[in-house]
């Protein structure tokens, strides 16, 4: 018996731990976990790894440009079922009118290739009527292709759209912002000659049949001929337009990053050559994070009211910067990258404020698969959202909802962890040797629209989740 007690106790033990490690891996046909969100429809966009989503109101539709990433070794050109025909990962353009009932119009091939290697990944959208030198009737859709090149689309018609013109000549490209009122457009790209896989072009896209180069614009140490350490590269901006007359950019992924503060202004008419002097002339302040963290997004909310410091004499508003790290190891194999609220107000000091991240011990999501951790956030400035509710993509733990009207002690108040399906690809890590895989969600970048859902895509081939706010979270916003 003395043998045996332990034995068992050991057993017992051994049995309970495998089945806590393993209580949380998601299981096809199981239901999504959600707290104050729920799912309003989905589409699983032919099972092509998603990047991002922008949502466009296009007369009295409501269209959904995805872009993707390349396809996977066992599927490097997934078959599109409306052609029969395989196809490199490219565009998604989804009807979302009725975000119950999403439906696919059409898929634009991109780069060939695997991975971080082909697709299409970026998109943004602006109409003709706003720009202003475009056609009027047109409706301008711009993406990346593949690591080449830029390319603008007409999709007036959104189930024909016709390539308007392409800006190639790339060795990498990623994020981009484009404003819609002036055409200025942040292109993250790798020009050649350049030191840095990634660094920001700017061009005049006012009139996107004819795109004019602005300039070229990194850190010092990072231009042609430089020499030393070169400086960590280029993740992606957000402008503040001619109004704010600031430029965000976000340097890094999951490790060594910062945000820099930009003269817009000066960036646009000042000098052009790249040289150390005139990279550094437009600007302001950079705030460096942790050797631990990136900066993926660098979201601003300018002048936002703080109700705790209503009643003092100076601050009542704040300049925010919402930062956002990205995760990009599965399985917890590196720093958690997490979300940080930076105050901005006194532009040349700018600190950290609070941050943000999902408990790992409420979903065990160091032992779902995948990765876990923040990547991106909501882009749109529409007021339904804007300064009070952001939506942060969390990997295997979903999408996750924050109360920010507080942005020094933001709040969750919701989340949305879809299922998976047969379609989700495998995430795998090597273990003593050997390969170890296990399947998971991968929310990857969301988008907001105007009428208040939120837009989720998945980065392991599950597709588009079409979610809406309940409860607590839909009240926080202000919704009825």
């Amino acid at each position: 018996m003395k043998i045996v007690r332990p034995l068992a106790a050991f057993f017992l033990t051994a049995t309970f731990s495998f089945t806590s490690a393993n209580a949380q891996q998601q299981v096809i046909g199981a239901p999504p976990e959600a707290s104050n969100m729920k799912l309003v429809g989905m589409n699983d966009l032919q099972a092509r790894s998603a990047y991002q989503p922008t949502i466009h109101h296009q007369g009295d539709r409501w269209i959904a440009y995805i872009g993707h990433h390349g396809g996977s070794d066992e599927t490097p050109a997934p078959v599109n079922s409306m052609t029969g025909k395989a196809e490199p990962n490219g565009t998604s353009i989804v009807d979302v009118t009725d975000p119950a009932q999403p439906k696919y119009l059409r898929h634009i091939p991109g780069q060939p290739g695997t991975y971080e290697a082909g697709g299409a990944q970026m998109v943004r959208v602006c109409d003709g009527s706003a720009l202003p030198k475009g056609d009027k009737s047109a409706v301008y859709m711009l993406r990346t292709f593949g690591g080449e090149a830029h390319e603008i689309w007409n999709v007036a018609d959104p189930v024909n759209p016709v390539l308007i013109t392409r800006i190639d000549g790339l060795k990498d490209t990623h994020k981009n912002w484009w404003e819609c009122e002036t055409g200025i457009a942040f292109l993250i790209s790798g020009a050649p000659d350049w030191r840095t896989r990634r660094m920001t072009q700017v061009y005049d896209l006012s009139d996107p049949a004819h795109p004019v180069k602005i300039r070229d614009f990194g850190l010092p140490g990072q231009e042609p001929g430089a020499t030393g350490t070169v400086p960590t590269e280029a993740h992606g901006t957000i402008s503040a337009g001619p109004k704010g007359n600031r430029v965000y950019f976000g340097y890094g992924t999951n490790k060594g990053g910062f945000m820099q503060i930009i003269d817009r202004e000066k960036l646009i008419n000042g000098p052009k050559e790249p040289t150390s002097d005139n990279l550094r002339y437009p600007e302001i302040s950079r705030m460096a994070l942790s050797a631990f963290n990136g900066a993926h997004t660098t979201f601003p909310m300018l002048q936002m009211p703080i109700a705790e410091f209503a009643k003092d004499k100076d601050g009542k508003n704040r300049d925010i910067v919402m930062i956002v790290d990205e995760a990009i190891l599965n399985e917890c194999a590196e720093p958690r990258q997490m979300v940080w609220f930076a105050d901005v107000t006194v532009e040349n000091r700018p600190m950290v404020i609070s941050s943000y991240t999902v408990p790992e011990a409420s979903g065990s999501f160091c032992e779902r698969g995948g990765r876990f951790g923040a990547h991106s956030s909501n882009e749109s400035m529409a007021p339904i959202y804007y300064k009070k509710m952001a939506f942060i993509s969390f990997f295997n733990a979903g999408v996750r909802a924050l109360d920010i009207r507080d942005p020094y002690h933001p709040k969750e108040v919701g989340y949305f962890i879809p299922s998976i399906t047969a379609a989700t690809d495998k995430r795998c890590v090597t273990v003593d040797g050997k390969e170890r895989c296990r399947v998971a969600i991968q929310t990857n970048n969301l988008e907001t629209d105007e009428r208040g859902y939120i837009y989720a895509v998945d980065r392991a081939n599950t597709g588009l989740h079409i979610l809406e706010l309940t409860g607590a979270a839909r009240d926080a916003a202000g919704l009825k």
